[in-house]
């Protein structure tokens, strides 16, 4: 349960840190509704976490880390709907990090039900 704590606290920080920035000024960016999706996503995902005991919220975390994460590098290399981006300022290195967190939460949590699943198919068969 601490692992799917961590991974619902890290979907927040996330999550708070878009929120901050969609109403410091990337609302009126190409990027603003990506922004309050990821919002929404990282709350409902969280909310998931915790409460529902399934592969599929840590799925949904692991992806959610691989999305925004590659989606800010995209945006700090090549550029991402005209957007160009810096590593700079403690925002982009809290949402970096929390998002490490969820991908490193989401696989753990994937892996850790992994081989509870075949048991259990094992266990059918016999």
């Amino acid at each position: 349960m601490r692992w799917r704590v961590l991974g619902a606290v890290a979907l927040l920080v996330s999550a708070a840190v878009h929120l901050k920035l969609w109403f410091g000024g990337v609302r009126d960016q190409s990027v603003g509704p990506a922004f309050l999706v990821n919002v929404v996503a990282g709350v409902v995902i969280a909310v998931l976490l915790v409460r529902w005991h399934h592969w599929l919220p840590a799925f949904l975390t692991l992806g959610f880390g691989v999305a925004t994460l590659g989606a800010f590098v995209l945006a700090t290399t090549v550029g991402l709907m005209g957007v160009h981006e810096h590593w700079e300022g403690f925002a982009v290195f809290a949402a970096a990090g929390a998002e490490v967190v969820c991908i490193l939460v989401g696989a753990g949590l994937l892996r850790a039900q992994a081989p509870l699943a075949s048991m259990r198919q094992v266990h059918r068969t016999v």
